[in-house]
């Protein structure tokens, strides 16, 4: 079973090494992202819960304030921010809190594009 929590923020970035000369991404942007935090385990016979989502919560909001309208290339760790870049980055992030972490998506919702990494590149993980 599964268990999710998403949370929104507003930031700005641009991507001068991602595209050719003259592309729009190497010019400075916004976006609204939408993240999500996904959990996996069983429900406690004593709570029926996973785990308290108040706490994933919690730490849900503490990375939101530091993507919350910034600027993500002077985010440390987001030099190059890509989907696959801030997800990357919110992975670890939030996983030494969230023990059952099994993936993050970075969505920009309006473009209809997104990102979800199950922390296939992180030392230990193996891929879902």
């Amino acid at each position: 079973m599964r268990i999710f929590i998403d949370f929104n923020f507003e930031a700005a970035h641009h991507l001068p090494h991602s595209f050719p000369d003259g592309h729009v991404n190497q010019r400075l942007h916004c976006h609204s992202f939408r993240a999500r935090i996904t959990l996996d385990g069983r429900p406690d016979p004593k709570s029926g819960l996973i785990t308290d989502l108040g706490a994933v919560k919690s730490c849900a909001d503490s990375a939101r304030e530091e993507l919350d309208h910034r600027y993500l290339n002077e985010v440390p760790g987001l030099e190059l921010p890509t989907l696959e870049t801030i997800a990357i980055w919110l992975w670890r992030r939030v996983e030494p809190d969230l023990p059952a972490l099994v993936e993050i998506g970075i969505y920009r919702d309006s473009c209809g594009e997104g990102c979800e990494y199950n922390g296939e590149l992180e030392t230990g993980k193996a891929a879902a």
